[in-house]
Formats: structure tokens, sequence, C-alpha cells
């Protein structure tokens, strides 16, 4: 039965053949239809485009930031900018050389914690605003210092520690060149500061509150300090470019982090433990 009875009545009066009863009442049908079914898709249906679970590669050995139980600093933000959107984050907990070959191949959206420079934006979709800024300087053992007054002036063909695959700003390469740096590469902050202690690198570069956190815990904050600054970071969430969603993400985060922001949420987020 259609609803449209007193319109087919009026129809009727003015048609009189069957065929043209039939046409009208069919017609009045396929809007009734139409109407209802156009209502149910704009309560129901979700927004175009948008994904409700997503999946990131967090690193494994940057506390506070990140740790190996999927805890720090970034997942908190990161969680939390993105609920701002009713997006969920499944976060999957890989050493970062890892975790950015996983983001590069599509294996997951994204990769936590990346510097944004110029090696950076050749492989991955970033947003306009960076999770948190962090610094990062040479450390040196107490006992044997390196001797220069900045980055600039360390002894040519010194041994410097570094974790594999990090970035240490778009002037750390013509750094090693031009002072003929010997670089080590190793997958742990630990293992940096143990190679300090015996003697096998002059010099390690590591973020300042990932050395602070490793050196405390290991008990050896008075036997290795900081030399000098390398540089300072801003750091991403970094999004895969295989992810044909991946600038949505993108602008999702940035009005969740400005939303955190705004509301007084970020800084409450950055400074808990």
């Amino acid at each position: 039965m259609c609803a449209y009875s007193g319109a087919i009545g009026k129809i009727q009066q003015q048609f009189n053949t069957p065929l043209a009863l039939l046409l009208s009442t069919s017609l009045f049908c396929l809007l009734s239809i139409s109407h209802s079914a156009i209502a149910n898709e704009s309560l129901n249906f979700p927004k175009p485009n948008q994904p409700k679970i997503i999946t990131l590669a967090a690193e494994d050995s940057w506390p506070p930031f990140a740790n190996q139980l999927g805890q720090g600093i970034s997942h908190r933000l990161i969680e939390a900018a993105f609920k701002q959107s009713q997006i969920e984050v499944n976060s999957l907990v890989v050493p970062y050389s890892r975790a950015l070959m996983m983001a590069e191949k599509g294996a997951v959206d994204g990769v936590f914690n990346v510097t944004r420079e110029a090696s950076t934006e050749q492989r991955f979709v970033f947003g306009e605003m960076p999770l948190f800024v962090a610094k990062a300087s040479f450390y040196q053992r107490k006992q044997r210092s390196l001797l220069a007054e900045n980055k600039w002036k360390i002894p040519k063909g010194s041994i410097i520690g570094v974790i594999k695959s990090y970035e240490y700003g778009d002037e750390f390469p013509e750094l090693v060149k031009q002072r003929q740096l010997n670089i080590v590469t190793v997958a742990t902050q630990q293992q940096l500061i143990n190679l300090l202690l015996i003697g096998r690198i002059d010099a390690a570069v590591m973020f300042d509150l990932v050395a602070q956190e490793n050196l405390q815990k290991m008990g050896v904050n008075d036997e290795v300090i900081p030399a000098f600054d390398n540089h300072t970071s801003n750091i991403y969430l970094a999004f895969s470019k295989e992810n044909p969603k991946a600038i949505l993400l993108a602008k999702a985060l940035d009005q969740g982090l400005s939303a955190l922001k705004a509301n007084g949420q970020y800084q409450l987020l950055l400074s808990a433990k």
C-alpha cells in the first residue's frame, strides 16, 4: 500500500484511464521510497573516506616518548588526538628501523616519532603540526671529554655512536663528512651508553629527555654528560605514502592536536609521567 492516497485521489479525478491511474500511483510510490532511502543514508552512512581504526608502528626504545610496553608521551598524545575524530589507534611495538620499513611498504598506516627533514619528507606524508619538539646533544664520558666547543670543532676522525635509522638533522651528513667522523650504529640507547662507558666511542648523539631517562635508569647520570647541542627536531607521526587516506589522517591528527592544545589537555599529556 502506498501512503499518498489523498494525492492519488486527486490524480484519479484528473485522469480517467486505468493506465494513467497506474502510472501516477507508481510515481508517488517511487518518490516515497527514494525519500525514505535518502533519509536513512543521511542518518546512518559514515563520513566518506573516514577510517575508524588505524594501525601505527611505534618504536620500542625511546622512553619517555615510546617504550617496549607501548607506553609513553607519544602514545598518549596520538591516541588522545585521534580520539577527537573517533579514530581508534592500534599500535605495533617494534624497533624503529622496522617501524620505518613497515610504514614505507604500507604494512601500517604510519610510524611514531619521525623527525621531519629532507630525507624523511621524500618517504612519508606529514601533517602541519608536530607532536612535540625534542633537542638532541652529543654526550661524552665525564672523564674523557671531546675537547671541542661545538659539533663543528669535534676532532677529525672521532668515533660517534648513533641509533640505527634515526634522523639527526639535515646538517648531520655534512658534519660527518667535514669532520671525517667514524659512525658506529647500534639498536638501543643502552648500547650507546655502554659503548661510551667502556671507551669504544668518543661520543654519542642522544635526545636529551631520552638520555636522561636511560642514564638515570642505568645509574650512570654522573658519568655520562652532555657536551653540546646537535640539533632540535620537530617530531611527527609520519604516514605511509602507500595509504590513500594518508592526507586525511594527517589532517585529522592536526585537528586533534589543535583541540588538545585549546582545551589544555596537551600540556597535561606532555608532562604526565
